[in-house]
């Protein structure tokens, strides 16, 4: 009988994973102890979505198509024209969001924003954002590989929750400067730290995976574990958002039964669902065609598990990431949904995404030298708790400095899923719109940064050579 004995690498690595969760918790608890003393400003008015004339428009359907074609090519427009400066496309999505919003298009030509984006527009705009949303975060989960987490498990969950934990914290802490400020008095601090922690802890694993694959480098030693790393970070983050958006819908009541409930489901998901899915799967694995049955059946699943997190008190995006996370990734099924789901998603439905979060998203609300030196640091905090847990994780599992670099840049990015998050804080007014638009800032300048910083650590070339030639891997 073979008896595996764990190896000193493990031991330590286990026990200084140990000792940083435990110090994790115990540094947010201080801060938490603080932070409840503090008092924030009164609550602000209701949101206002974009600029021009509050009059309905004479026909609401014409203006939202109008919404939508504008929002479509501008959106692939700017995606095309960031591509070519090497930049995720996505990054041009967002953009043009934003410039038809008040921060740019609202100031120099309102008659024209009230004309192509109507406050009216806002309420059908966001409508067609969620469904996107919910798809989108299905086809999150349906693209997620977690193949290579059974080799190094220890070292995907070491180097990702260090890149969570350490801005989780410098989230926090920089919530006790920022609560007094921004946040208003109706907003427990304990809600508020949360909620900061985990807007900066943030990966946004699909624009990472495009990156690595547009280099060519994703089969690489360094953009394995960036993947598998980014991974267990997009699980965890979001397991952390459903429990910040439970104590929020909860804390007028009972959160520990929608935190149980919430990880009833998860269990629920992971062992019976996985299994439903697997006989379906297998059912169909042979056909041609993915019949429309077999899809119908899907988008019921789907429907259902979105409206059983939403019942449950979190968020309908959660149940749709997670149904998709339990399909097998490499099943004939996954990979025919996926072709006939992103083309629509990507191209019409997310550009509706982008322009209710740009109609909401007004940077003149951040005003005056204080308040921008204030999203500077937030940029800065943001950075280095993401950059600098990654890159210390990996260089103590065995990553040499610029690998570990390299990795550091990579989980810094952000990009939609962020944008994702801060909407639901928006939502649930945890936040306010002028912290909005400074966390929408800190999304674009670390999405924005990934690329030309990368190519400044290392090249292509470079990193391909390594791999090649690297000596029996440490980790």
């Amino acid at each position: 009988m073979n008896i595996h004995v764990p190896t000193w690498q493990t031991v330590k690595t286990s026990s200084a994973y140990g000792l940083m969760i435990a110090g994790g918790i115990g540094g947010f608890l201080l801060i938490r102890s603080y932070g409840e003393t503090l008092t924030a400003p009164a609550p602000a008015g209701a949101l206002v979505y974009g600029v021009g004339t509050t009059s309905e428009p004479t026909d609401a359907f014409v203006h939202v198509l109008l919404a939508l074609l504008v929002v479509t090519v501008v959106a692939r427009a700017l995606g095309s024209a960031l591509q070519h400066l090497r930049q995720p496309a996505v990054i041009g999505e967002i953009l043009a969001g934003i410039l038809l919003g008040p921060s740019l298009l609202g100031r120099i030509a309102p008659d024209i924003s009230g004309f192509l984006l109507p406050p009216l527009v806002a309420p059908y705009l966001r409508v067609i954002a969620q469904v996107g949303v919910v798809l989108y975060m299905f086809l999150v989960g349906l693209e997620l590989d977690t193949a290579p987490l059974r080799q190094k498990p220890h070292v995907a969950l070491a180097i990702s929750h260090a890149s969570i934990l350490l801005p989780f914290l410098l989230g926090a802490l920089a919530a006790i400067f920022i609560y007094p400020i921004l946040s208003s008095h109706d907003i427990p601090f304990t809600v508020f730290a949360l909620f900061m922690g985990v807007s900066m802890s943030i990966t946004a694993f699909p624009v990472l995976a495009r990156i690595l694959t547009d280099r060519r480098v994703h089969t690489s030693r360094m953009g394995i574990t960036a993947l598998s790393c980014a991974a267990v970070d997009d699980v965890t983050a979001w397991c952390l958002l459903a429990f910040v958006v439970s104590i929020v819908h909860a804390r007028m009541g009972n959160v520990f039964l929608t935190v149980g409930l919430t990880a009833g489901y998860i269990a629920v998901a992971f062992v019976v669902l996985r299994r439903v899915m697997s006989w379906i799967v297998q059912r169909y694995e042979h056909h041609e065609r993915l019949p429309q049955n077999a899809v119908a059946v899907v988008f019921v699943a789907l429907l259902l598990s979105a409206l059983t997190t939403e019942a449950i008190g979190i968020h309908a995006i959660f149940g749709a990431f997670l149904l998709g996370a339990v399909i097998p990734h490499n099943s004939r099924m996954a990979q025919a949904l996926i072709q006939r789901l992103e083309d629509l998603v990507v191209v019409l439905l997310l550009p509706a995404f982008f322009a209710f979060t740009g109609l909401r998203t007004e940077i003149s609300l951040v005003s005056g030298a204080e308040q921008w030196l204030l999203c500077g640091c937030i940029i800065l905090t943001a950075c280095l708790g993401k950059f600098g847990g990654s890159t210390v994780a990996a260089r103590l599992v065995g990553l040499n400095w610029r690998d570990a670099s390299a990795l550091g840049i990579l989980m810094n990015t952000r990009g939609l899923v962020e944008l994702i998050v801060l909407n639901i804080g928006l939502d649930l007014r945890v936040i306010s719109p002028t912290l909005f638009a400074m966390l929408v800032l800190m999304a674009l300048v670390t999405t924005l940064g990934t690329t030309p910083i990368l190519d400044w650590i290392t090249r292509v070339e470079e990193v391909s050579i390594v791999d090649r030639h690297a000596a029996p891997e440490r980790i």
